[in-house]
């Protein structure tokens, strides 16, 4: 049963930084693709970032390419979105998911990609 737990959401300032993490249990494997997506009221889930299961191919929304970064450890199935200058724009519930098994390094950035996805943590940027 494969599981995805997100943590380190909050309530930051504007110009603030928060640090994202999503463990991934039930696997043996490490060849998945994984991605972080957000979603606010009365719109649909967005793609901010995407990592191969090797971890050197990456995307990053064109919104948050500047100011965020995400990573992977596979060594302990774990997922990081580290978010810095965070805007209010960027207030969300923050999702992650993965991917079946995949052959090929690459990143996946829509959501029917991906089998798994965590229950989400909230983001919430003060202005």
């Amino acid at each position: 049963q494969v599981q995805l737990v997100e943590s380190g959401g909050g309530l930051v300032q504007a110009g603030g930084s928060l640090r994202l993490s999503c463990a991934v249990s039930g696997r043996s494997s490490t060849n998945y693709a994984m991605g972080w997506f957000r979603q606010v009221p009365e719109k649909e889930r967005e793609v901010v970032a995407a990592i191969s299961w090797i971890g050197d191919n990456t995307y990053l929304a064109e919104s948050v390419k500047a100011r965020f970064a995400i990573s992977r450890d596979s060594a302990k199935h774990t997922l990081y979105l580290q978010m810095n200058n965070l805007k209010s724009d960027d207030t969300a519930v923050y999702y992650c998911a993965a991917t079946r098994p995949v052959i090929g390094n690459l990143y996946y950035t829509k959501i029917h990609h991906y089998d798994y996805w965590g229950q989400g943590t909230q983001v919430t940027v003060s202005s």
